[in-house]
């Protein structure tokens, strides 16, 4: 697009067919002459780093990192397994392990590596460790029970952790917002219908209605009097929100549903939570998971148990077993659960990291990484498919197995990874992608842009129930899965299509004042930047327009003195982090991987993100990273992928030694 005064996107010129394009082969800037020294550092870096990813990658094609959150994983795991009476010493003990390797020297547990402590979290730490044999008078149990207390008791955590000490009555269930199982009769054009919660949250919410229904209280083990300000009053009364405020109006809402609790109609009731058992039944997928993440499988666990599900059930083993496999055991014998697994993820970035490192588009490797992710294509459909009954399925979920829920984010990157891929079946390859991208095509919301797994899921009212305070539980379009759609189009030749340009628009009203993106799927702003930048220039717009300079001058006035790029996940809350922290080899080759696009080869800032890439790099050729730059939702869930230290640098160090990705596949036809 050409760039108007004000800012805004034109037409699109002709983009010039690069090297890459007629040749079908990735070009290296450098071809013409020797390598000069930053060339001979990044190439010797990138060496080391492909050898690494290539020997990570499954025999059956697929690569797959730890993908590690918090210890609430671990702590809902044994408290499970408390409430279903299947306790084990040897998983009990390893989860224990697991979870004191990660308090902090204050006693607390924090969300992220070097965040602050967090009360929830800590909460639930500490009553898993009571469940292993630890006592409140050891020091590390006294320590982290005072600094619950000080920071408001359990009184002060979230609903969701509220729900799990109610289920062994360490909390009153009527001091718990309501949400009733009625609420899955709810028509598509109510405001709180269930599919206006997003999909990780309909999920979750679907069983916990059935377990809020029941009520069940387990033997307590032992009292936690000491979490509580006052043992005598664990709830302490708080006064009510004005009632003009949306708080308000909401709290009066759950004090009506607390009332409609008493006088329900029961056959009413008893039909809904049918109706719901066969919901969460129908949503389990081939492993036996829920959506292929933790929170809905255990709470759908806990629905069937009280709904009379025996634990030899099919339905239940396969459940309980799918749990079992998100375990990662440590050479220390400690046992950390995976909130969720990402090898569909994993293996489109490895792909296309190691394809445009130069890695031969027909190896074998490649290859066989296309072959997995052509059978992992999904032709049912899930539930998106009330928005769109009439849009064909084509799309790619993150996980191995979640074909309710594929999400656009992966579909745009599996097919930008199979344009790079020299698959012998090519005609397979190029129905696989004409499918995936009609299937994004056709999630578009009607503002133009993308979000993850449903369209126009954009209501703000869930966010406002008492009962969802756990992080984001609505899907609106994103700048980051917008973006990665965008270049997605562009690669398959609808850059000049009316509904890319849509979403380019959109991403440029986005861009924040200081030349930045928001990150919803990545910390924050970096991976928000370096997601647009790429999609912009990708789709025509040209280096010289001002959301380009802006978005450059944004990411040379961040980087760090070291010479990479790091931000801290405060950034969510507080914009006074925006840029700022620790730098990490994922955001630094995000921020690389803009300046390229952008034009910057041979700037000072790229050499500098280079070198610093080169001078952290291990021995094997892997970078160390604690720090968490993934997101689940921003600030309440963040993640750390362990393979973003390897795909993305990869990536940046290869578009630095060889310019624009080599697209091998033909442009998709007029069908489109």
């Amino acid at each position: 697009m050409t760039a108007t005064t004000d800012g805004s996107a034109g037409p699109l010129p002709p983009r010039a067919t690069s090297a890459s394009e007629r040749t079908g082969r990735a070009a290296t800037p450098a071809a013409a002459g020797p390598l000069d020294p930053v060339e001979r550092v990044a190439a010797r870096t990138a060496e080391r780093a492909t050898a690494h990813l290539l020997a990570a990658q499954h025999p059956d094609g697929w690569w797959k990192g730890i993908l590690e959150t918090n210890v609430t994983m671990d702590a809902e795991d044994l408290l499970l397994r408390q409430f279903l009476g299947i306790q084990e010493p040897r998983v009990l003990e390893a989860a224990a392990r697991w979870i004191r390797s990660q308090q902090r020297e204050d006693g607390t547990w924090a969300t992220f590596h070097g965040g602050p402590g967090e009360i929830s979290t800590t909460v639930e730490a500490y009553v898993a460790l009571r469940l292993a044999g630890d006592e409140p008078t050891d020091a590390h149990m006294a320590t982290a029970a005072a600094w619950v207390r000080a920071h408001g008791g359990v009184a002060a955590t979230r609903v969701f952790t509220r729900i799990w000490l109610a289920l062994f009555g360490w909390w009153k269930w009527e001091d718990l917002p309501e949400l009733p199982p009625e609420i899955i009769y709810l028509p598509k054009w109510f405001p709180l219908n269930l599919y206006s919660f997003g999909q990780w949250a309909r999920q979750t919410i679907v069983p916990l209605t059935v377990v809020g229904a029941h009520r069940p209280v387990r033997p307590s083990p032992f009292p936690i009097d000491e979490l509580h300000t006052d043992p005598a009053v664990p709830n302490p009364p708080r006064p009510a929100a004005p009632l003009h405020s949306w708080e308000g109006v909401f709290q009066r809402l759950d004090k009506a549903l607390h009332a409609y609790r008493k006088v329900s109609i029961r056959p009413l009731r008893r039909t809904a939570l049918g109706v719901a058992a066969r919901w969460i039944i129908e949503r389990q997928e081939n492993d036996g998971c829920w959506g292929g993440i933790q929170p809905p499988a255990v709470y759908s666990i806990i629905a069937l148990r009280l709904l009379g599900y025996d634990l030899d059930h099919p339905v239940m083993r396969a459940g309980l077993a799918s749990l079992d496999r998100f375990a990662v055991w440590h050479e220390d014998g400690s046992r950390m659960v995976e909130a969720c697994q990402s090898p569909v993820w994993d293996t489109c970035l490895a792909t296309i990291a190691l394809a445009d490192a130069g890695l031969p588009a027909d190896h074998p490797a490649l290859v066989k990484a296309a072959d997995w992710m052509l059978q992992e294509q999904i032709g049912k459909r899930g539930d998106w498919s009330v928005r769109r009954p009439e849009l064909t399925p084509g799309g790619w979920a993150f996980e191995f197995d979640n074909d309710n829920y594929p999400d656009i984010d992966d579909t745009a990157e599996v097919v930008l990874a199979l344009k790079r891929v020299d698959h012998p079946d090519r005609a397979r390859l190029a129905s696989a992608i004409e499918r995936g991208v009609l299937w994004n095509l056709g999630m578009q919301s009607k503002n133009g842009a993308w979000g993850a797994f449903d369209v126009d899921n954009t209501s703000r009212f869930p966010n406002r129930l008492p009962f969802c305070d756990f992080g984001e539980v609505i899907d609106p379009p994103s700048a980051d899965v917008t973006a990665h759609v965008v270049e997605m189009l562009a690669a398959v030749g609808l850059r000049d299509d009316p509904r890319t340009r849509r979403g380019v628009d959109w991403l440029l009203a986005e861009q924040e004042r200081d030349g930045s993106w928001f990150g919803r799927w990545g910390v924050n702003y970096v991976y928000g930047t370096g997601s647009v930048v790429p999609a912009l220039i990708g789709v025509g717009l040209p280096v010289e327009h001002p959301a380009i300079r802006r978005a450059v001058a944004w990411l040379e006035s961040v980087q760090n003195a070291d010479g990479g790029w790091g931000e801290d996940l405060r950034s969510y809350p507080d914009q006074e982090w925006a840029g700022r922290g620790t730098s990490t080899a994922s955001q630094t080759a995000w921020a690389l991987m803009a300046l390229l696009s952008a034009g910057e080869r041979d700037g000072k800032a790229v050499e500098r993100g280079v070198r610093w890439l080169a001078d952290t790099q291990n021995e094997d050729g892997s970078w160390d990273e604690p720090y968490f730059t993934g997101t689940g939702f921003p600030w309440d869930f963040s993640i750390n992928y362990h393979l973003y230290r390897m795909v993305f640098p990869v990536t940046a160090l290869g578009r630095y030694l060889h310019g624009e990705p080599a697209l091998l596949a033909a442009p998709l036809g007029e069908a489109a």
